[in-house]
């Protein structure tokens, strides 16, 4: 090595900008300091499944009806209560025409239900909560539901199907009280996720309303995988996570299976097959400043959460060879294939337990988990039954699209809307929240209000990029380290991993 060169490198090593060579094309790309954290977080990753109602999975926690056949679960004795279905809210008192139901294991393979903006809020009906199976429920003679017709709305799962979340639950932290940020499927779930505003899109489509908020599943325009109508960001306002993230050096990625292969597919355990990778899902890809539509893949390993012609868009299989490498990303979001996430018709509770606790098994095993919060969070309700009605934070008058809440067209006159945007009612359906983290309280249910958009918020103090602005959520999202313990925490945090069985859910010794 020439005398220049060496000096260079022992430079770059010295500011914390040593370049790693590329493994092809002989590109190199810069692996920067580190920046601070608020917290002994340097790595959150997110996992963010689909379509899942609080009730839907919690209804009856910590009791489970341990059916013979099934995987047990017995709650710890100092297992704290959630705000789940009573007494007053089961057979025969629930005010619903159909009673909330329990679905087996045998059942876990379900219809899809109504999830649109609209026909949330009808459901909710003025905050009677009564009117989930005429608005949202579904069922017909094509899909399972079990002899239930719209009335499967109503169903739920307890701890011998969803063993693994209430075994993640006994061990670590979960809330009870967090929320769509706003009513509606897929699409506004991810975006308020990454940017906590749905305002400033182009009305390409739909699904995007004429006060250019989007409410549906519009795919991102340009995506190469698009199948049908679309929309991007264009109000030049608009911003994300990524971009925040970007502005301090902090590396992130978005990893979704099937990303690399549009044609990839795979069939769920019932045999139902679909595409891995589906647009309206990757949030990232709406913004021009963050898309990589032509889904090209990065240079190398090193490029993995760092600037590159991949544009921090990726395959879920290149985060784990960053993993691998032990150059995992500050930030990840992790998106299963299709098969895997959750999504009633196409997968189910038992496909998403086996990637959930896949995933979590191998991170716990890293250099990387003493120092690592793995946040498990859906993107909507699906509509599936839950009883607690939302706070409405943001206000929404528009009768196209809005409907009676509370006695008024979404909320009412004291609640100001954030930025002025109209048609991002919420907050919306409650849904599941779980911190898996060394830092995680233990058997410790959360009750401060959240929503989407807290996750954002979490990432963005803890990082200390600022806020979206805009009218985002961001602004008035509830905090999430009520689940954590910083109090004198060391530096590998107080509490030891969980193994789980991916087929089961119960806990293995590894």
């Amino acid at each position: 090595m020439s005398k220049q060169r060496f000096i260079k490198i022992a430079i770059a090593a010295a500011t914390g900008t040593l370049f790693l060579a590329a493994t092809s094309g002989g590109v190199a790309f810069a692996q920067p300091k580190p920046s601070d954290t608020t917290t002994p977080i340097k790595h959150v990753v997110v996992i963010y499944q689909e379509n899942v109602s609080f009730d839907h999975y919690f209804a009856t926690y910590p009791v489970a009806a341990n059916t013979a056949g099934e995987p047990k679960f017995t709650a710890a004795s100092n297992t704290p209560t959630v705000n789940g279905l009573s007494t007053t809210l089961l057979p025969p008192n629930n005010p619903n025409s159909a009673q909330p139901f329990r679905l087996s294991r045998a059942q876990a393979q379900t219809c899809d239900q109504d999830h649109s903006y609209k026909d949330e809020q009808a459901a909710f009906n003025s905050g009677l909560m009564n009117r989930f199976v005429e608005t949202v429920g579904r069922g017909s003679a094509t899909c399972t539901d079990y002899g239930k017709g719209p009335g499967l709305v109503m169903g739920y799962y307890d701890g011998n199907t969803v063993t693994g979340f209430w075994n993640y639950a006994q061990h670590f932290a979960m809330s009870d009280n967090s929320y769509n940020t706003t009513f509606g499927p897929s699409t506004p779930g991810a975006i308020n996720l990454v940017s906590g505003q749905t305002h400033g899109f182009a009305q390409t489509s739909s699904a995007v309303t004429q006060n250019g908020t989007i409410i549906g599943d519009p795919q991102p325009t340009g995506d190469l995988c698009n199948t049908r109508d679309n929309t991007t960001s264009t109000d030049s306002k608009n911003t994300n996570v990524g971009d925040l993230l970007n502005s301090r050096n902090v590396s992130w990625g978005w990893f979704q299976g099937g990303f690399a292969d549009c044609a990839a597919s795979h069939a769920d355990q019932a045999g139902v097959s679909s595409k891995d990778y589906i647009p309206h899902h990757e949030p990232f890809q709406y913004y021009a400043s963050t898309a990589n539509p032509n889904h090209v893949r990065p240079a190398s390993v090193a490029e993995i959460g760092h600037a590159g012609a991949a544009n921090h868009q990726y395959d879920l299989t290149d985060f784990w060879s960053a993993v691998d490498a032990h150059t995992m990303p500050a930030v990840s979001f992790l998106k299963a294939a299709a098969y895997q996430d959750g999504h009633a018709g196409y997968s189910s509770p038992l496909d998403e337990q086996t990637f959930v606790t896949s995933t979590i098994n191998r991170l716990q095993k890293t250099p990387d988990w003493k120092s690592t919060a793995v946040i498990i969070a859906y993107d909507d309700s699906d509509g599936w039954y839950d009883h607690q009605m939302s706070p409405i934070v943001n206000q929404s008058n528009d009768p196209a699209n809005d409907t009676l809440i509370g006695g008024t067209s979404c909320g009412t006159a004291a609640n100001q809307m954030l930025g002025g945007y109209l048609d991002r009612c919420g907050y919306g359906p409650r849904l599941p929240l779980l911190v898996v983290s060394p830092f995680a309280k233990a058997n410790f249910v959360d009750h401060t209000l959240t929503d989407q958009s807290s996750i954002l918020r979490f990432i963005e103090d803890n990082w200390k990029t600022g806020l979206i602005g805009n009218g985002s959520f961001d602004s008035k999202a509830g905090s999430l380290t009520a689940m954590f313990d910083f109090s004198g925490a060391s530096q590998h945090g107080r509490n030891g991993p969980l193994f789980l069985d991916p087929s089961t859910g119960t806990p293995i010794h590894d």
